[in-house]
């Protein structure tokens, strides 16, 4: 089955509300130059403290050095680091030196055919990719929850070339979800500004969005 990620949690409320929902993962956005969802460290260090297990919490840092993404990661205690700059391939393996017990998760963001060329570079030292619609060059780096597609072709190329799991995330609603898993082919999606109103998660768009995934499982399987 398509795993899924539920983003941006900002209560312990909302994390069980997707919990139970059926999320195989939340997410967790710390500081951040732009977009929605960011949330203190003590708060994420709470959240996370109370995620039951099997559902995973990963830590979404904007942090670009080694050092201060492991300081960043010691400092919540998330299990999970998802790094959504394109840092320095050598940092990534430094990481992966510092932080041998954490799961590194690398975002791409997909603004043209270049980012093909970014899977050999990470995937020696992370765990998964995550593709998104970013615009980490911008004059104020939009580095996820923008609510934007990105174009599906490259990312189902990047899913046929990468040696591990890649999510896939940016704009996708419960209309849209099930043609992009049949296009994509992704390990896992993730979800934030598709399942909320007024910033908040809200079950009336989360219950469709889950139950439109697990439909396009079936009809893949």
């Amino acid at each position: 089955m398509t795993r899924i990620k539920v983003c941006c949690m900002a209560s312990i409320a909302e994390m069980q509300m997707a919990v139970a929902a059926g999320a195989d993962a939340v997410g967790l956005v710390a500081a951040m130059p732009s977009g929605p969802g960011p949330i203190a460290d003590d708060l994420i260090a709470a959240i996370a403290a109370q995620v039951p297990p099997p559902v995973a919490a990963f830590l979404l840092t904007s942090e670009t050095s080694a050092d201060a993404i492991a300081a960043h990661v010691r400092r919540t205690g998330v299990p999970v680091v998802q790094i959504v700059s394109h840092i320095d391939p050598a940092e990534s393996a430094r990481l992966a030196v510092l932080l041998p017990h954490t799961r590194r998760v690398q975002v791409i963001h997909v603004e043209d055919r270049g980012a093909l060329a970014l899977v050999g570079a990470y995937a020696p030292h992370i765990h998964a990719f995550l593709l998104d619609s970013g615009k980490p060059g911008a004059a104020i780096p939009t580095l996820g929850g923008t609510g934007d597609v990105h174009d599906w072709n490259i990312s189902a190329a990047f899913v046929a070339a990468s040696p591990v799991p890649v999510f896939l995330a940016g704009g996708l609603t419960a209309t849209n979800v099930g043609a992009a898993i049949a296009r994509v082919r992704p390990f896992g999606v993730d979800l934030c500004s598709g399942v909320r109103t007024g910033g908040h998660l809200d079950p009336a768009k989360l219950v469709p969005f889950i139950a439109a995934i697990r439909a396009a499982d079936q009809l893949g399987a």
